[in-house]
This record gives C-alpha cells, structure tokens and sequence, in this order.
C-alpha cells in the first residue's frame, strides 16, 4: 500500500521485522546458550581434574554436568518463555476487546501511532482505516504491542533449542579434557575452550553490533578465571582428602 505520491507506509515493511528480530534473538540465545555450556562444564571438569586423575571421576563429572545443566537451560527457558506467551495472550485478549466493544477510538489510536512515526494526518487516518478493514487484530497488534499474533514463540522450541545449545558447547571441554593423556588434560581443555569463548564472544558481539575483541576478550578472561578457581578449588580438596 502506498499513498498517491507513492510514499510508502512503514506498517508493511514493519511485518518483516519481527521475523528478522526473532532470528536474531534464537541466534543470540543459542550463541549465549552455548557460551554457558563450555564455561559450566569446563569449570566442573578442570576442577575434577585438579583433586584426581581419575579419567572415569572426571567422565562421571562431566556427563552430569552436562545433562545437569542442558536440562536446567532447557527447563528455564521453558518457563520463561510460556511467562512470556501467557503476558502476550493476555494483551491480545485485551485488544480483541478494545476492537470490539471501542473501534472507533482504537482506529483513531492506530492512526495516532502513524502519524507519531511520520505520516500526514490524512495519510495516518487511510492507513489505520484500511489496515483495520483488512486485519484489525493484527495491524493493532503490531503497532501497539509489536506482536505478531500468528508468530508468537513456542516454550517448546526455545527449551529445545537451549538445551541443544547447551549441549553443544559442553561437549568442547569434556571431550577436550578426556581424550589427552592425564599430563595434558588441564592444558588441552585450556586450550579447546579459549578458542570456542572466543568464537562465541565474536558471533555475540557481531550479532549485537559491538567491538568483537572487547567482546571476546571478556568472553575468554571469564572462562579463564571460571577454570582456574575451580582447579584450585579442586586442588585443594585433592591435597586435603589426600
């Protein structure tokens, strides 16, 4: 839809955005998601690894760790996200209502909000009226609570995806810390996860349009001070139990 003029009205290419935004937020989730793994587990493992060289106890840690934690993302972001759907449902209820019981006035406020973003009075009023006409629910819906009513996130798909993402990122240490011989276990899963923080600190810093290399930089101190609390921790109870 275009004005006589040929200016385009924002309302169309707006209902692009919220796909483009959701991609964004599953990639932004899945890369934090997976940041989380490779800190959680490579915490736990290098701890083990400093009270024992036992491979099977540092095994053992690490599969718990990992089923542990996947299932703890998974579960929260479950809840999260049906919060999330249930406050989304509500609101939807709630302009439903509106559009029945006041349509009027809910054209006018739809109107409103063109106007706010730029368009001619006359030009606002057209487009809110021809938009209602189409698909009340959904032109209010966008403008006013910026919710697609046909796209909204399933708890399902996002517990899944967390969980998947979990668990990519704790594989990277556990498998880095069994497979070398008990001499360079500490060093190998040092080095596997400095390399995956960094690729994780890049992929989130270039999805939220900041400086990569302060980006990875933190990523990669966090992971390094995370490993190395908990192999002195374990190397202490190590000497202690010892």
């Amino acid at each position: 839809m275009s004005d006589t003029a040929g200016s385009p009205v924002p309302h169309r290419g707006e209902r692009h955005h919220p796909d483009v935004g959701g991609k964004l937020n599953w990639l932004r989730a899945g890369v934090l998601g997976a940041n989380d793994g490779i800190v959680s587990v490579a915490g736990l493992v290098v701890g083990v690894a400093g009270a024992t060289t036992d491979r099977a106890a540092i095994m053992l840690a690490g599969i718990a760790g990992l089923v542990a934690g996947a299932l703890s993302m998974a579960g929260g972001e479950y809840v999260s996200v049906s919060t999330q759907r249930d406050t989304e449902r509500a609101l939807l209820r709630l302009e439903k209502d509106e559009l029945r019981t006041m349509p009027e006035a809910e054209e006018r406020e739809l109107a409103e909000i063109y106007e706010d973003r730029g368009l001619s009075p006359e030009l606002a009023a057209r487009v809110a009226r021809e938009l209602t006409e189409k698909d009340a629910l959904q032109a209010h819906a966008e403008a006013e609570l910026h919710i697609d009513p046909d796209h909204l996130t399933s708890p399902w798909q996002a517990a899944f995806a967390s969980m998947a993402a979990f668990t990519v990122g704790a594989l990277l240490p556990f498998v880095a810390i069994l497979l070398p011989p008990a001499s360079l276990r500490v060093w190998a899963c040092i080095g596997g996860v400095v390399a995956g923080l960094a690729i994780t600190g890049w992929a989130s810093a270039r999805l939220g349009n900041a400086l990569a290399g302060r980006a990875v930089a933190r990523n990669v101190g966090v992971g390094l001070l995370t490993m190395l609390v908990t192999y002195l921790v374990g190397l202490l109870f190590g000497v202690t139990t010892g």
